[in-house]
């Protein structure tokens, strides 16, 4: 790849002989910090597809797995995430790898002068998420925390409905996220990855709740079912509320329930719902419920792939960045903190 342009360049067109044309901006070169399953199924197809970046070098503790994936994108393959950190060939760094092992590399990846990607939870907790993004701030870098369901053209029909007072006042939500119990060996079940239920489930519906019900809920209790053998929940529900407003959120996340991924945002005149809420695929197309006194109808929305908007997102905050543009970390440190807050609320009922 041609090295990046480092200023404007003059070029003579027909019809002016001083025309300044600056080039359009590289694409974000990419490097992913481990071959997860939501990198090869999700993200690497979406920095690939992107116009706005580049995948250019895929690590993992496994030579061999790291070439396996990169062979699929033409790109450069490395052993070990170290080696990744220092190829100048890399701007950003995508690391999807375990929980526990997220502050460590982000970290790292912000000392060697990447911005970075983050699978959520960005970390475990709200001391270690504030850190980082001082780190970042200080250093000029976007750190950025991988909800894609964020980015879904879903949420913003939804906000626009409320917007207009479609369902009237905002009174409560009720949400859940719950799976399966998965293979007996999954990361999930492992405390020293700070594996469990509310890092990996109950994150989505508490980032759902500030999403539609906005930045000052509070936490007012919270049930954890905790599997005292493997040390880790394995579900759990929380109430959250807000104090000005006194609208509420009930929200329940598991990994040993029926699968469910949907909520219901209920209003003084109506109520908003939809299903697979949370990682639809890319073709998949929205059914949003709208219930009111007058009758209730569904609205099927267009398709939308969330990952390749959340790449989009996150290379035009890098670009900002580059103009001196500080983005919102706001939401991030809100969310961590309020995983915290759960914690601290939370009855166990040992099992």
């Amino acid at each position: 790849m041609s090295p990046a342009p480092t200023g404007p360049t003059n070029v003579v067109s027909p019809g002016s002989a001083n025309t300044v044309r600056t080039p359009p901006p590289r694409a974000l070169r990419i490097g992913v910090a481990g071959c997860a399953d939501i990198a090869l199924r999700r993200m690497l197809p979406a920095f690939a597809a992107s116009p706005h970046t580049e995948p250019t070098v895929i690590a993992s503790r496994s030579a061999d797995k790291a070439r396996a994936a990169a062979e699929v994108y033409g790109c450069a393959a490395v052993e070990g995430y170290d080696a990744l950190l220092e190829r100048p060939d890399v701007d950003a760094v995508y690391v999807p790898l375990p929980i526990a092992l997220h502050a460590r590399w982000t970290e790292r990846a912000l000392r060697a002068g990447k911005h970075v990607l983050a699978e959520k939870p960005l970390t475990a907790r709200a001391a270690d998420t504030a850190r980082l993004l001082g780190l970042a701030r200080e250093r000029g870098l976007v750190l950025a925390e991988n909800y894609l369901f964020v980015h879904h053209g879903a949420y913003t029909a939804v906000r626009d409905l409320v917007a207009a007072g479609v369902i009237g006042d905002v009174r409560a939500l009720s949400a859940s996220f719950t799976i399966p119990p998965r293979p007996v060996d999954d990361i999930r079940y492992r405390a020293d990855l700070d594996g469990g239920a509310l890092l990996d489930i109950g994150v989505y519906p508490l980032r759902l709740a500030s999403l539609l019900l906005g930045p000052e809920l509070r936490v007012h209790g919270a049930v954890l079912r905790h599997d005292t053998a493997r040390g880790v929940d394995l579900g759990g529900s929380a109430l959250l509320g807000d104090p000005v407003t006194g609208a509420s959120a009930q929200l329940v996340f598991g990994m040993e329930h029926a699968y469910t991924a949907g909520w219901r945002l209920l209003g003084s005149e109506g109520s908003l719902a939809l299903d697979r809420a949370y990682s639809p695929p890319a073709g998949h197309r929205p059914t949003l419920r709208i219930e009111r006194a007058d009758g209730s109808e569904e609205r099927v929305l267009p398709a939308h792939d969330q990952a390749s908007t959340a790449v989009t997102a996150f290379a035009e905050a890098v670009r900002g960045a580059g103009r001196g543009h500080v983005a919102d970390t706001t939401p991030v440190l809100r969310q961590a903190e309020l995983v915290d807050a759960v914690r601290r609320a939370a009855h166990l009922v040992k099992i």
